[in-house]
């Protein structure tokens, strides 16, 4: 049961089981009932952001990875890599659509995404985030995806996609605040099963990312000890 719990928090999308959580989510839905103003979801020192984004994944990835830097416009090249590697820093509309915090405009979420996910996972970013800052309401929102799903407008998930998510500075949300440092890799829709995912003792956890999203895609996490510095994780609090 705890790793299922754990895994409903993840990615600042979900709020833990029980009464308390039940109460945190009606708190998140009504204080983020819509989107608030796009200057609230973006970073106004781009070097800020950079390093942000840089965090997600240890050093020697990042500092070969092409950096985006989130503008009113959308996602921005602000640092051309050489080695494949995306990183950035994700908003709160990449959550589950369900989330009672899909439009919290505190949420950083810094990831770095491999080649393969940046090729077939970094897409949906771009789209969700076109629609976000477009105006868009959740369910509107919703609805444009399941249009691109339909006329196969997205790439399908590469083998090998991942990403690293492994940075001390994230806010993940106000239910799970920085939560752990963790590696994810993406697959096609699936219940957890096929890779022992909230098995008791299994380091494996099926995301509710995309569990329910028009994208048909599934998200595994495994935590991992360190933040991206080195840091042992148990020694940032939570």
């Amino acid at each position: 049961m705890f790793t299922k719990t754990i895994a409903l928090q993840v990615l600042a999308a979900s709020v833990v089981l029980g009464a308390s959580g039940q109460d945190l989510a009606q708190v998140a839905a009504a204080k983020y009932p819509h989107r608030a103003p796009i200057s609230e979801y973006l970073i106004s020192d781009p070097q800020t952001e950079i390093a942000l984004a840089r965090s997600a994944a240890p050093a020697p990835i990042a500092a070969e990875a092409t950096v985006l830097v989130l503008t009113a416009q959308g996602y921005q090249t602000a640092v051309k890599g050489k080695n494949g590697f995306v990183c950035l820093v994700e908003r709160s509309w990449m959550g589950p659509v369900d989330s009672p915090e899909f439009w919290n405009p505190h949420m950083r979420g810094p990831v770095c995404f491999n080649p393969a996910a940046a090729r077939s996972v970094l897409p949906i970013t771009y789209r969700r985030t076109e629609f976000a800052l477009g105006g868009l309401s959740r369910s509107q929102l919703i609805a444009k995806m399941k249009d691109l799903v339909a006329q196969h407008a997205l790439p399908a998930v590469q083998v090998g996609a991942m990403s690293y998510m492994m940075s001390k500075d994230g806010q993940l949300g106000d239910a799970v605040g920085h939560w752990h440092p963790h590696l994810m890799f993406y697959s096609t829709r699936s219940d957890g099963s096929d890779w022992g995912a909230d098995v008791e003792g299994s380091p494996v956890l099926l995301n509710p990312q995309f569990q329910g999203a028009p994208e048909p895609l599934a998200t595994f996490i495994v935590r991992v000890p360190n933040w991206s510095d080195g840091a042992p994780a148990a020694q940032h609090p939570h």
